[in-house]
């Protein structure tokens, strides 16, 4: 597979988002999910592949951290794409984890509540697929620059697919506007990017928009989307 991917990962940065779904779609089938924390850039992904197809696959990683609105916009998503979420959680429940781990996990070690409740359980999740579709974008940290539309994910074992890697926040608001899609009503109260209660916040005037996740700990990433750079492939064809 990853022999594969070389061979379509350089041209597929030209393609739409929508051509880059609809290959994940052909190649892997049922093998291949969205995953969405129902951002902005997730909600235009979603319905992207509505338009194209009515049986994709979409899964959540539901920490049982998140905001009253995550939960009512998933609600609304289901009842406006027929489509059921698949919830994944973590091993531990809040109350275990505190028990374990300590109280408030997030403010000691925010890493390691990550890993629990995100990252281990995407890795089980991602252990029964051969790809997996996201909604991050190039602009949005410096870790998620080098991201390719279509990938080899070294740390998940599987291919990783990144339709909108290539797109601005403006776009994103763009579409959402046009199509007329549910979006998390939190957005409108200055929080760009919605994570666990514990660990977000609205974003002041001037700040990064990111600058509301992990507040005053310097952390900007969960760890589940950590790119290892590689040189971009040039296809045979593309060679000719």
């Amino acid at each position: 597979m990853k022999d594969k991917i070389a061979e379509v990962q350089f041209t597929a940065e030209s393609w739409t988002p929508q051509q880059v779904l609809s290959w994940a779609f052909d190649t892997f089938a049922n093998d291949v999910a969205i995953s969405s924390a129902f951002g902005a850039e997730g909600m235009v992904l979603i319905d992207m592949a509505s338009r194209l197809r009515k049986d994709f696959r979409l899964f959540t990683i539901d920490t049982e951290f998140l905001f009253s609105e995550t939960y009512n916009l998933m609600d609304r998503i289901e009842q406006k794409y027929e489509i059921k979420i698949e919830r994944v959680f973590s091993l531990l429940s809040p109350e275990e984890q505190e028990r374990v781990r300590g109280a408030a996990l997030w403010t000691r070690d925010p890493d390691q509540c990550c890993n629990l409740r995100k990252v281990e359980p995407l890795r089980r999740k991602l252990s029964a697929l051969r790809a997996w579709i996201t909604s991050i974008r190039r602009d949005q940290t410096v870790i998620r620059e080098g991201a390719r539309k279509i990938q080899w994910d070294a740390k998940f074992g599987l291919v990783k697919v990144n339709p909108i890697a290539d797109w601005t926040s403006k776009q994103v608001w763009r579409y959402l506007h046009e199509h007329d899609v549910p979006y998390n009503s939190l957005h409108d109260l200055n929080y760009p990017s919605i994570g666990c209660t514990h660990c977000t916040r609205a974003v002041q005037p001037g700040e990064d928009p990111r600058a509301g996740r992990w507040p005053g700990t310097g952390k900007t990433e969960c760890g589940l989307h950590v790119i290892e750079i590689e040189p971009l492939q040039r296809s045979p064809e593309a060679e000719a």
